[in-house]
């Protein structure tokens, strides 16, 4: 067994560690997890205020799902994709069962760029068009396809990049300089100017508009009233696949299965990854609609992954999805995330710095600004010059809480069976800790 000298030297020495300068780095030693929390080597505990990245909803340590993965590592670690497996068959019927009511079929991948990448290939398959929306705030994965998708800074390294893709605006209310009256005459202005970038771009050659159904990483940025209805309206008007990304804001995240759900929108393609095995084996998918899955049973679907539908993964997934009926979870996120929000907005009325709180389920951030009126972020987009955000992550994780910030957002989205007592103390860590960030725009 290693010694926790011999776990951190091994790591520095050679482990590369993503969106890291590795010489900067001292990745602290997990021992232990359990339920909402983690240990490290010096026994102290943290609060996974993040779940992770957005995708332990079922927490740490679940026997369940441990057991699955056992047995079924016992009686069949693998079998290629072209075979039918029990576990490959239960869980696909599951996915459909829970999906929107217009699905028909699943194809299993690895992960969420996985999932983005072949739901790329499908619709450009389906509709023999070239060109792809997506928005500016947004995060589909780092892999080429998906990292062209993405709209934020992690897109720039993968640039001059792969023709087609097409950048539009969320409709982010918080940053435009526009004072609407309601939600649904914000979502009517996104979807106008949505509606003017296609015809410049020419309908005609557009096979896709991706979103994260809930802006993720990139803020929280929760569509206004109408706002998916008139998207899903332009794509039925032009012939263009609807594509929602839930692979943050799917599995009970937003207190549905699906965050499409919540404004009973039915998407043509849903990928998702993270909630369906919640990270204990890695597994992604794209759910297609009944039309797109028969247009396969005669065109070719050119898409092949060694490790589609893994049937360890796949044992994960049916325990995982079990999990979240037996525990309620669903339901959960929708209480729990009531009780967030209520705390979220307390923060929000107290401290200069916190400009913004959004919050959907347990899917919430908090935007820092340097003033409330003018709405300065706390950071210049793309750039922390004073390194303020990672003092302030820092400072949290020193508190116990762990969790991670994106621009100038701190995301707050802890596993789904967080109970109200510890998101109380949790919000006691955070309402310490931002009174340091108050004092820095002072």
């Amino acid at each position: 067994m290693l010694s926790v000298e011999e776990i951190k030297k091994y790591d520095k020495n050679y482990n590369l560690h993503s969106w890291s300068a590795q010489g900067a780095l001292n990745p602290l030693v997990i021992t232990k997890a359990e339920g909402i929390y983690f240990w490290d080597s010096d026994g102290k505990r943290y609060m996974d205020m993040s779940s992770q990245l957005v995708n332990l909803n079922i927490g740490h340590g679940n026997k369940k799902v441990i057991e699955a993965i056992k047995n079924q590592a016992e009686k069949l670690p693998f079998m290629g994709p072209g075979y039918a497996v029990d576990v490959r068959s239960e869980l696909a019927k599951k996915v459909i069962e829970k999906a929107p009511e217009n699905m028909g079929k699943v194809f299993f991948t690895l992960g969420g760029a996985e999932s983005n990448e072949n739901a790329i290939k499908i619709a450009k398959l389906v509709t023999g068009r070239h060109k792809i929306f997506s928005r500016y705030r947004s995060y589909h994965g780092a892999s080429f396809g998906a990292a062209n998708l993405s709209g934020e800074p992690r897109r720039y390294t993968c640039e001059p990049g792969i023709p087609g893709f097409v950048k539009f605006f969320d409709p982010y209310i918080y940053r435009e300089d526009i004072d609407f009256k309601s939600e649904e005459e914000a979502a009517k202005f996104y979807v106008n100017k949505l509606n003017e970038q296609i015809l410049y771009e020419g309908p005609e050659s557009i096979a896709a508009i991706f979103m994260e159904t809930i802006t993720g990483s990139n803020g929280i940025i929760i569509p206004p009233k109408g706002y998916l209805q008139g998207v899903r309206t332009l794509c039925d008007k032009y012939g263009i696949v609807m594509v929602c990304d839930e692979v943050m804001a799917g599995w009970g995240r937003t207190g549905e299965w699906f965050a499409c759900n919540n404004w009973n929108v039915e998407p043509d393609i849903i990928t998702f990854a993270k909630g369906i095995t919640c990270g204990y084996v890695p597994l992604g998918g794209v759910i297609v609609s009944k039309p797109i899955a028969e247009y396969f049973d005669e065109n070719t679907l050119m898409c092949g992954l060694t490790y589609n539908a893994h049937p360890l993964a796949c044992a994960a997934g049916c325990a995982t999805l079990e999990v979240y009926e037996e525990q309620n979870l669903i339901e959960n996120a929708k209480n729990m995330g009531k009780i967030l929000g209520f705390e979220l907005e307390k923060i929000k009325e107290k401290h200069p710095s916190v400009g913004d709180v959004r919050y959907i389920g347990l899917f919430s951030a908090i935007e820092l600004v340097k003033d409330k009126t003018t709405r300065e972020a706390l950071v210049p987009y793309g750039k922390d010059p004073d390194k303020i955000m990672g003092k302030m992550i820092g400072m949290l994780k020193q508190e116990g809480f762990s969790t991670y910030s994106h621009e100038n957002c701190i995301m707050i989205a802890p596993p789904l069976i967080i109970k109200e007592e510890e998101i109380n103390e949790a919000m006691i860590i955070l309402d310490r800790v931002l009174n340091f960030v108050d004092e820095y725009i002072k």
